[in-house]
Formats: structure tokens, C-alpha cells, sequence
């Protein structure tokens, strides 16, 4: 009686727990078959509304020219952990940044209002320099621009989920995953979904499968700033989440039952 009580609670939590098919677990299966030759071009993130840049004009024999096309804020602030406090130091500067409109224009300094969605980085520097050499200055400036808001969210089935930044403004959809430590156990490797705004207001939805190598080729496989990945649970953690608590006080149940069991046994054969 006891072996087949055990037996039992062996099969039904086998049951409950469920299994995944070895397929459906390995990422970029059939590698060997896959032509990547669309995917030799490396990827420059496009700006976008609502993004934050950082842009500094540079010209190291005009000092003066240099202040007027760098904001700057004067001052950082700092919170009083303790008191809660905030104040300003008037010893340092930092550049500010700028907001990119829904209009995809910024307002820069001496130039005034420029189009700047839909630019990578280097176009925009490139843009930049010939707007005010040599209109405004006759030596050729040094233009750098980077996208201080390059956020990505990785939600579901994942170990870490949560919002991350990309400081070099180009992440992967599986560099994405490494960052949110990998993919549970319950997490549906070939329907993981991109949820994606575009410049115009546009929204899509795609679903990716992480075992399949095409993914590369994929125009998804690049993560854009402020995409939304989405791991989707497998059959398994559904049924699992709709047992719930009844599920385990009808284990606990049992396993009291299973006890009763062996002591109404061994009291039977003394």
C-alpha cells in the first residue's frame, strides 16, 4: 500500500510539473542552413521623439565659439540621503541634454530648430558640422552625438526582468536576454514577442523564435530604443498557474493521507 501511494504522488507530480520537448530548447538550430549574407551590414541606431541626446561642438582654436554651441548647466545637484535635502554645487557643469520633440526636431544653440528623427549618429554629427562650418565659424568643428536614453524592457519568463539601458546604443534580441539572465525554464523560446513604437506613433507587434538561426536576417533582431520583449510562458506554467493554491493543498492533503496510511499500517502489524 505504501509503494503504490508513492507511486502515485511520484506520477501526479510528474504530471503537474509537466516536461519540455529537448526542440524547442537550444537557441539558432539549423545554423548550418541559414544564409546570413543579409546581415553583413552593421546596425547604427535611429534617433527618435522622445529621446534624450547629448551633443557637444568642439573647435580648439575658438574657445569662445565653443561656449555658445555647447548648453551647459551650471551647478549639479545632490541629495541629503538623510534629510531628503537637495542642493545645487556651483563648482561644476554638465552639457544638457536634448529632447527630441514629436515633431523629431530639437532646438539647438545659434542654428535654432533642426530635424534630427530618423538620423543615425553620425549622420546628425555630419549634419551638424555643415549647418555651422562655415557659416558661423570658419574652423571646422568637432561634433559628437550619442543617445543617452537607450532603453530596452525585457518582461515574462525570464530570470531578471526588468528595464535596462544600452550605453553604446545597440543591443540584440539575445543580448537582451543575457541581460535579463536568460530565459526560465517556463518560457517559450520560439514565440517570443517585440512590441515596437515607431517614429510615426505606429505600434507592432512581432513574434520571434529564438530557435530558429533566420532570426538574424530578421529587421527585429536589432532592438530599437525603448522596444518592449515579451517571453511568452509555456503550456506547463499556464496549467501550473491555474491549480495554484488548490493544487497545493490537494498535495499537502494527500501527503497526510500518505502519513495516516503508515501509521494505520504499522499499527495493523503489530
Amino acid at each position: 500500500m505504501k509503494k503504490y501511494l508513492s507511486l502515485v504522488l511520484l506520477v501526479l507530480t510528474l504530471c503537474l510539473t509537466g516536461c519540455m520537448s529537448y526542440k524547442k530548447v537550444p537557441y539558432i538550430q539549423n545554423s548550418r542552413d541559414v544564409d546570413l549574407s543579409s546581415a553583413a551590414n552593421l546596425y547604427d541606431a535611429k534617433i527618435m521623439p522622445k529621446d534624450y541626446l547629448t551633443i557637444t561642438v568642439n573647435l580648439p582654436k575658438d574657445p569662445e565659439a565653443t561656449r555658445m554651441f555647447n548648453m551647459s548647466i551650471s551647478g549639479a545637484a545632490t541629495t541629503n540621503a538623510v534629510t531628503g535635502t537637495t542642493s545645487i554645487s556651483s563648482s561644476s557643469t554638465a552639457l544638457q541634454s536634448y529632447l527630441v520633440e514629436n515633431d523629431g526636431t530639437i532646438d539647438f544653440p545659434i542654428i535654432g530648430r533642426i530635424p534630427v528623427a530618423g538620423k543615425t549618429r553620425l549622420e546628425l554629427q555630419d549634419y551638424i558640422i555643415e549647418k555651422i562650418y562655415p557659416t558661423y565659424v570658419i574652423e571646422k568643428p568637432i561634433v559628437l552625438v550619442t543617445i543617452s536614453s537607450f532603453k530596452i524592457s525585457v518582461l515574462g519568463e525570464v530570470a531578471a526582468p526588468g528595464q535596462y539601458t544600452v550605453s553604446n546604443g545597440k543591443v540584440n534580441i539575445f543580448e537582451a536576454v543575457a541581460l535579463a539572465k536568460d530565459l526560465t525554464v517556463w518560457g517559450q523560446r520560439d514565440n517570443v514577442k517585440i512590441i515596437r513604437e515607431f517614429s510615426t506613433g505606429e505600434k507592432k507587434i512581432v513574434e520571434l523564435n529564438l530557435n530558429d538561426a533566420n532570426i538574424i536576417n530578421s529587421p527585429y533582431y536589432q532592438l530599437q530604443q525603448n522596444d518592449i520583449v515579451y517571453v511568452t510562458p509555456n503550456k506547463a506554467k499556464a496549467r501550473n498557474s491555474g491549480i495554484g493554491q488548490e493544487t497545493t493543498l490537494w498535495m499537502s492533503s494527500l501527503g497526510i493521507l500518505m502519513t495516516l496510511t503508515n501509521i494505520v499500517i504499522n499499527v495493523l502489524r503489530k
